[in-house]
C-alpha cells in the first residue's frame, strides 16, 4: 500500500429537520391544540484514530464525507428522528487542520481517540411549543439549522520513540534493519528510502520505536533532493540519531548539512536531543582518528557513538542507551 502522509477533504454536517406547524383533528373534538412535532439534529462527522491503519490514501480519493440530515417533524406530537453521525478513521498521529485558518481542530495520538470535525445541526421546534394561554392555535415553527461546513487538511506523524536522519546512504535503513525486526529497502544509490518506516528494538523487557525517514542533502528546505517534508514524523520523537558516513572525506562538513537543513525546518525540531552516531567504521581503517577529528572540529560535547551497521558492532549498546535516556524522561 502507498504511504500517504497528507490529504485534504471536506466535511458537512447534516442539516437539522424543520419543527412541524399541525393541530389535533379528531371526531367530536371540534378545535384541536397544536401537536406538531420538532425536527431531528442533523448528524456529525467525527474523526476517531484508528491504529490498524497506517496512511491516509484512503482520503486521497473519498474527498467528500456528508453526514445524514435530521426527518422533519410530524403530527400528533411525533419529532423527527436525528440524522446519523458519520466517523472517519484515520492512522493514530493524524493532525486535523483548517485549511483555511491553519488552526488546529485535533491531534489524535492515541488508539482511540475521537474528535468533532463538524457538528450537525439543531433541529426546529415544533407549534406546541408557541402554545400559550393567548395564543391556544400557534402557527408558527423554527426550521433546522445548517450544519457545520470545513475544509481540513489531515496531517499525518508518525509516533516514534527515536528518529533516524541523516544523508543518503549514511546507513539509517541498513541500522533500523540490524537493530529491529523491520526490512526496508537497502541498496548502494542513494535514497533508497523514498518512504517513512518504523522498527521495533527490544531491549530487555521494554522496547523502543524508531522511525526512519529519506535522507536529507544541502538545499532540501528549498526542496532539493525529496525537500524536507518527511521530518515532520520526526516531531514527536524523543531522541534523534543523527547518523554520519565516517567513510566520506569530510563528516564534520556532512553533520553541518544536517543540522543546518534541521534549523532552517523547525527550530524546535532541532532543539530535540540529537546524538551522532559514526556509522561504517568497518569501511575504513582509521575509523577512531577520523571520529575524533570530526568531533574536535564540530566542538561536539553530546553523545556520540561508533558502530557498524552492516556488522551490527557497536548496535546493541547504542540501542541500550537510547533505552537509558528514554528511561529517564517518563
Amino acid at each position: 500500500m502507498k504511504f500517504i502522509d497528507e490529504a485534504k477533504i471536506e466535511v458537512h454536517a447534516g442539516k437539522g429537520g424543520d419543527g412541524a406547524a399541525t393541530f389535533r383533528r379528531e371526531k367530536y373534538i371540534r378545535y384541536g391544540g397544536p401537536n406538531g412535532g420538532d425536527g431531528g439534529d442533523g448528524g456529525s462527522v467525527w474523526a476517531r484514530a484508528d491504529r490498524n491503519i497506517n496512511t491516509l490514501i484512503d482520503y486521497r480519493f473519498a474527498r467528500i464525507h456528508r453526514a445524514q440530515s435530521g426527518a422533519k417533524g410530524m403530527g400528533s406530537d411525533c419529532n423527527g428522528a436525528a440524522g446519523e453521525d458519520i466517523e472517519l478513521r484515520v492512522p493514530v498521529g493524524t493532525l486535523v487542520r483548517d485549511e483555511e485558518t491553519g488552526g488546529l481542530i485535533a491531534d489524535l495520538a492515541t488508539d482511540g481517540q475521537r474528535a468533532m470535525l463538524a457538528r450537525g445541526g439543531e433541529g426546529g421546534r415544533g407549534n406546541v411549543h408557541f402554545k400559550s394561554s393567548i395564543n391556544r392555535a400557534p402557527r408558527q415553527f423554527t426550521r433546522g439549522t445548517p450544519g457545520e461546513s470545513r475544509n481540513l487538511a489531515l496531517e499525518l506523524r508518525v509516533l516514534a520513540d527515536v528518529g533516524l536522519l541523516g544523508l543518503p546512504n549514511a546507513g539509517k535503513s541498513s541500522l533500523i534493519r540490524t537493530v529491529s525486526s523491520a526490512r526496508p529497502k537497502v541498496a548502494d544509490y542513494p535514497f533508497t528510502t523514498l518512504n517513512p518506516s518504523l522498527g521495533v528494538a527490544r531491549v530487555g523487557e521494554s522496547s523502543l520505536v524508531i522511525a526512519d525517514i529519506p535522507g536529507l542533502i544541502e538545499g532540501a528546505s528549498q526542496g532539493a533532493g525529496l525537500g524536507h517534508q518527511f521530518l515532520r514524523h520526526l516531531a514527536r520523537t524523543s531522541v534523534l540519531l543523527h547518523l554520519v558516513d565516517i567513510s566520506l572525506d569530510q563528516p564534520a562538513a556532512d553533520a553541518r548539512t544536517i543540522a543546518a537543513e534541521l534549523r532552517a525546518y523547525d527550530p524546535v525540531l532541532a532543539r530535540k536531543p540529537r546524538w551522532l552516531v559514526f556509522n561504517k567504521i568497518d569501511a575504513v581503517n582509521d575509523a577512531d582518528a577520523r571520529i575524533a577529528k570530526a568531533v574536535r572540529a564540530l566542538r561536539w560535547r553530546r553523545p556520540w557513538f561508533k558502530v557498524s551497521a552492516l556488522t551490527g558492532q557497536g548496535c546493541t549498546e547504542l540501542v541500550r542507551a537510547v533505552a537509558r535516556e528514554l528511561g529517564k524522561k517518563k
